[in-house]
């Protein structure tokens, strides 16, 4: 489906826009004006093992963008995105359905902190999250307070993610989640008292000299203490250019 069959069908408002993701002929809508999905949920997306089957839910989806990829990437049966903010759930769920993915992906409307009366107890076998990054003390709300909720903690802490995690997961289901490294202590700290036991981790850089600006877990419920510190992924060859496994990930090719 075309722009323009999606506005004609009501898919697509006049102030939005429908983005190629270039994977499986998969289309995604976005608002301009509003949070867009960025290179951390693409690169998360291609964290999760691609072998994962059964059941997914990702916290805090906003777009959608996860489970669209993970419909693509992977062979899970069902994924779930829960949003709390409605006009980000709305579009999510439209993308859904411009995809003509309703039988296999679920886009709710709620809150973090009430997953587990949304879902049944240990009822996935995956979860992921690309969460809030910011503390209330970095930065100060705009006048886009939509985009203020996504970028920082201003309706749930990474603890509220880590809990809904940890008791939505069945044992021995993996968590996956991008952060930024200066808060990596906290983040490892919180996820192993919940018994969200880190089991590799990677650090994404912009450019192989620079230090890293995002760090990717792969998490275990109730998993043996051991964690796996991968080889460091490059975004940037030189300013403007990506590196290999970055054009791989996105499905491109090198020119």
């Amino acid at each position: 489906m075309n722009e323009a069959e999606a506005r004609r069908a009501g898919l697509l408002k006049d102030h939005e826009r429908l983005d190629d993701l270039q994977r499986g002929g998969l289309f995604i809508i976005q608002d301009p004006a509003s949070f867009c999905f960025g290179m951390d949920a693409v690169l998360l997306s291609a964290y999760v093992d691609p072998a994962s089957r059964g059941r997914a839910l990702d916290l805090g989806t906003g777009t959608g963008i996860i489970p669209l990829l993970l419909s693509d990437r992977t062979d899970l049966s069902f994924l779930a995105g829960l949003e709390i903010q409605p006009e980000s759930a709305g579009r999510a769920g439209r993308s859904v359905r411009l995809n003509g993915l309703e039988d296999r992906i679920r886009i709710i409307e709620g809150d973090i902190k009430e997953a587990d009366q949304i879902f049944p107890a240990a009822s996935f076998d995956v979860v992921t999250s690309n969460p809030p990054y910011m503390i209330g003390g970095h930065g100060l709300p705009g006048a886009r307070r939509d985009l203020y909720i996504a970028r920082h903690e201003a309706l749930c802490g990474f603890e509220d993610v880590a809990r809904a995690a940890a008791l939505l997961l069945k044992p021995s289901g993996h968590f996956y989640l991008v952060h930024r490294p200066f808060r990596l202590a906290e983040v490892i700290t919180t996820l192993c008292r919940l018994h969200l036991e880190p089991k590799r981790m990677r650090l994404v850089h912009p450019f192989a000299d620079r230090e890293p600006n995002m760090v990717l877990l792969d998490c275990v419920r109730g998993g043996r203490p051991r964690l796996q510190a991968e080889k460091p992924l490059i975004v940037y060859e030189e300013p403007g250019v990506y590196t290999r496994e970055i054009l791989e990930i996105y499905g491109m090719r090198k020119a």
